[in-house]
């Protein structure tokens, strides 16, 4: 729907203008850009948008507009953005293709709403191709959901392209996403500027004293200004908000309307396409005379019939809708209902056919329960859990209406909508639920505790609904018990709550069953590590007897249990199987761990370069899914890197977000990371207090990966118990695990401990078969100070050398002063390793850096940070100005990308 539009020059509204035409200016010259107009109803924001369209000279524009009626149906407002286009369809890559038309219902398959962006990016920048576009979109407050995440994907990528988007969005109201774009407030216009617009545009005569009314009572509202006349203008002062006195104001013109007319316009108002195609048919099967009923609606200046049905604003058209008796909002979604096309649009059709009845309905039920599937499908699960809702309200059958609204739970929590399912939940138990559906509510809440992190009740809920599953699905019980521990883990113990888990696992242990997870980690926390490693060492290469590897089911449980053990090919292992998965399949959750376990294994392998390459593809990721990047793995790779500054930083903001989330794994991260980075800087009495902490938490693989830390920070601080006792625990973890990696790790903390230097010794040779080149790296660098401190020079020298040289070269910058400055100590000259060239760019520029060195080109870049083509030539442009190059053959011979 459109808003009231003036082709006269604005009124008062020269900034807004300039910004406008600025927008509009870069992208003619191929910087595109976007502007959200934000303001109260009938501010001026719509007329801001015709401004636009009607100024960018030599552009094409295509609109689209969020409707009040259609928020639950997915991707409704790309697709009517998007219409005029879609003659470029065939011109995408195929799977770009294949994603938009899924998304808009005309293909197979379930649309990744980033996928949908990037082929609507493509889309978008064919057609700017011929002559610069131009996007608009009213009434953003209303956009679905689908549709807000790929016009905000969009709205981010456009930078490179001639391309201008601006967004109208009514105030107040909660959308996000748009916030984080460039916005324009709109403001009322002063007293003069109101006065002239009385005076341009106002039909009737106005007393001046009723003008002054007018004025101060609009408080410089354009729409308010023209329409307060005819809502009241001549009557006492109003206390009521403005949008009302404006939906009232538009009431009144319905007074003297005849019912045919008031039916029509009602009829109008429930239909959010604006469809003639759809109103005259339903108006003559309400036996409505067309002609005379849309001359009487017409004459209201309410409404415009043409090729598209418009309300002059949408607050008319909500102002029509409520007004109307419930008795004929209802005939108008049966008689809408009827027209709609079954086939090419049952969705649409159901819900209109939901919102004509009046009591239950079991074949719409069913109807609206399919609408649902279909909607899941295209990526829609708000419009999933709507459908639902509406589905178990019109059940008959009192079980079935529970067990539609906990599918519509369900839904609502996958939305990210907590506060709306756990409502929903509410009214389930309300309804006397039988034990089975008990379980179902303990668990969903269990969930729903989880996804608010900051209540740590989550794993509690996900018990007790395995208590009530125990004898009547004994597997599905088990399954519960598991994700409370994975809740655990992440909430990191919280008043013993991972004791509790792991109780639950003895008694919610079926019979007849090969040993699972579950022992393994009892057999943990009751027998040590010796005892239960064989177990776990089994369960996690899937040679218990299951399906797999565990980390074809658990992954993120997998990488923890690898830590434990030590187990680094696991964890490569691990790493190759989500990479490959997530690039095959398109999750973007599984792609997003995978990424961040690709950097935490290339930090801990020393490929620093490969690490950060990893983090800037996951940040990608993260913005096309309209989400925050994840943390932890940032953590270890700043930690390695050893940048002070900037390390801290980074920890702050991470420790702050884990208070926030409840969090506990993430703040035992941040210390271990902490730890790490202190040792490197020789801080050890920071590093003595990280590490302690993190050993504290008592997390799986945390606390096994810091005793190394404590160790060293607890023996350069004089704590020698404190050295000895953690020596202790990492000795039964390493010995019971029996890696290269762990074996060689405790052998030089072990000669930390002892002075003795076999075991300094030891652990060169350990750890010469060990990917972990920083580790390797600090048995040398330990083994030489030890030697320097003995007066041995010149044999200290050999191993500070190569502790330099391996920690320069993979640029772990502060252990790499540490062997400097021993060293120098021992009277040998040392060069810093200086900055290179590919310091001077940013993360997301030395990706494609990396990338284009190995032959890709700017169309697979592209699809790996989901950016238009042209976005990654101008960042190539940058990447050789930067380097002193200008080709992708120079890019290929340049040194390989450092850290």
């Amino acid at each position: 729907m459109t808003s009231v539009r003036f082709s006269a020059p604005l009124i008062g509204r020269q900034d807004e203008v300039r910004q406008v035409n600025e927008l509009t200016r870069a992208a003619r010259s191929g910087q595109g850009g976007v502007l959200v107009l934000r303001g109260e109803a009938g501010i001026g924001k719509s007329a801001l948008l015709d401004h636009a369209r009607r100024t960018a000279s030599g552009f094409r524009t295509v609109r689209a507009s969020g409707s009040q009626y259609e928020t639950e149906l997915p991707f409704a407002a790309l697709h009517q953005l998007c219409v005029p286009m879609l003659g470029h369809l065939d011109a995408l890559a195929a799977p770009h293709r294949d994603s938009l038309q899924a998304a808009f219902g005309s293909g197979a398959g379930t649309p990744d709403v980033f996928r949908v962006g990037l082929a609507a990016l493509e889309l978008l920048a064919s057609e700017a191709r011929e002559r610069p576009l131009l996007c608009v979109v009213d009434d953003a407050q209303w956009l679905d959901t689908a549709s807000l995440k790929a016009l905000t994907f969009l709205a981010r990528r456009i930078t490179s392209e001639p391309v201008a988007m601006m967004f109208a969005v009514r105030l107040p109201c909660d959308v996000g996403q748009l916030d984080e774009l460039p916005g324009l407030f709109v403001n009322g216009l002063s007293d003069a500027d109101a006065r002239k617009l009385l005076a341009a545009r106002s039909h009737m005569t106005l007393d001046e004293q009723v003008r002054q009314r007018i004025i101060a009572e609009a408080r410089g509202n354009p729409l308010a200004l023209l329409e307060l006349p005819r809502a009241g203008g001549f009557a006492p002062p109003d206390t009521t908000s403005l949008p009302t006195r404006l939906e009232r104001g538009f009431q009144v013109r319905l007074t003297d309307l005849p019912d045919a007319a008031r039916l029509l316009l009602t009829v109008a108002s429930a239909d959010p396409t604006g469809d003639p195609g759809l109103l005259w048919p339903a108006a003559r099967r309400l036996d409505l005379d067309v002609a005379t009923t849309s001359s009487a609606a017409t004459a209201t200046g309410l409404i415009e019939f043409s090729t598209r049905v418009r309300f002059c604003h949408p607050l008319a058209r909500s102002a029509v809708y409520r007004a109307a008796e419930v008795a004929q909002r209802r005939a108008a979604h049966r008689v809408l209902a009827d027209v709609t096309d079954p086939v090419t649009d049952p969705d649409r059709r159901a819900w209109h056919r939901a919102l004509a009845v009046a009591g239950p309905d079991d074949n719409l039920a069913a109807e609206l329960e399919r609408s649902a599937s279909r909607a899941r499908s295209r990526g829609g699960v708000v419009a999933a859990a709507a459908f639902l809702e509406r589905a178990a309200a019109v059940s008959l059958d009192a079980a079935v209406r529970i067990d539609r609204t906990l599918a519509a739970v369900r839904a609502t929590l996958d939305s990210g909508d907590t506060d709306t399912a756990a409502d929903l939940v509410t009214t389930v138990e309300s309804a006397a639920p039988d034990e089975l559906q008990q379980a179902e509510v303990d668990l969903l809440r269990g969930q729903i505790a989880f996804a608010r992190h900051n209540d740590g009740d989550g794993p509690m809920f996900m018990l007790r609904a395995a208590r009530r599953l125990a004898d009547l699905d004994p597997v599905r019980a088990r399954e519960c018990v598991l994700e409370a521990l994975e809740m655990a883990l992440v909430v990191g113990r919280p008043g013993g709550v991972t004791d509790k888990v792991l109780a639950a696992a003895r008694w919610a242990a079926p019979a007849q069953r090969p040993p699972d997870v579950l022992d393994a980690l009892v057999r943990l926390e009751e027998d040590g590590h010796r005892a239960a490693v064989p177990l776990i060492r089994k369960v996690l290469h899937g040679d218990d007897g299951s399906d797999g590897p565990l980390w074809t089911r658990r992954p993120a449980l997998a990488v923890l249990l690898a830590g434990e053990l030590w187990d680094d090919h696991a964890h490569g292992a691990i790493v190759d199987w989500l990479m490959k998965t997530g690039r095959e399949s398109g999750s973007p959750f599984v792609l997003r761990l995978g990424l961040a376990q690709a950097t935490s294994y290339a930090a801990l392998t020393g490929d620093l370069g490969q690490a950060a390459a990893a983090v800037a593809e996951e940040e990608a990721i993260a913005d096309a899914v309209g989400g925050p990047p994840i943390v932890y793995h940032r953590l270890q790779l700043a930690a390695m890197r050893g940048r002070r500054q900037e390390a801290l930083e980074l920890f702050g903001t991470a420790t702050a977000a884990a208070t926030a989330q409840g969090s506990g794994q993430l703040i035992a991260n941040v210390h271990w990371a902490a730890a790490l980075l202190h040792n490197g800087l020789a801080d050890y009495p920071a590093a003595l207090t990280a590490a302690r902490q993190a050993v504290g938490h008592d997390d799986l693989f945390i606390a096994g990966v810091c005793l190394p830390e404590l160790v060293e920070a607890a023996v350069r601080c004089g704590e020698h118990e404190a050295a000895a006792t953690a020596l202790e625990s990492l000795t039964e973890r390493t010995e019971a695990g029996g890696t290269a990696s762990g074996l060689g790790i405790a052998a030089y903390a072990r000669g930390l401990v002892t002075g003795v230097e076999d075991h300094f010794r030891e652990a060169v040779e350990h750890l010469e078969k060990s990917p972990l080149l920083p580790y390797r790296a600090r048995a040398h660098l330990l083994y030489g100070e030890w030697l320097r401190r003995e007066g041995r020079r010149r044999d200290c020298r050999q191993h500070l050398r190569t502790a330099h040289e391996l920690l320069s070269e993979a640029g772990l910058e502060a252990f790499a002063r540490r062997a400097a400055d021993e060293l120098r100590a021992t009277g040998e000259k040392v060069r810093n390793r200086s900055g290179g060239a590919y310091d001077q760019l940013t993360s997301q520029e030395a990706y494609i850096a990396r990338l284009v060195a190995t032959g890709a080109t700017s169309n697979e870049v592209a699809a790996r940070l989901f950016l238009s083509p042209r976005t990654i030539d101008a960042h190539l442009r940058n990447i050789f100005r930067k380097l002193g190059i200008n080709s992708r053959r120079q890019l290929r011979d340049q040194p390989d990308l450092g850290a």
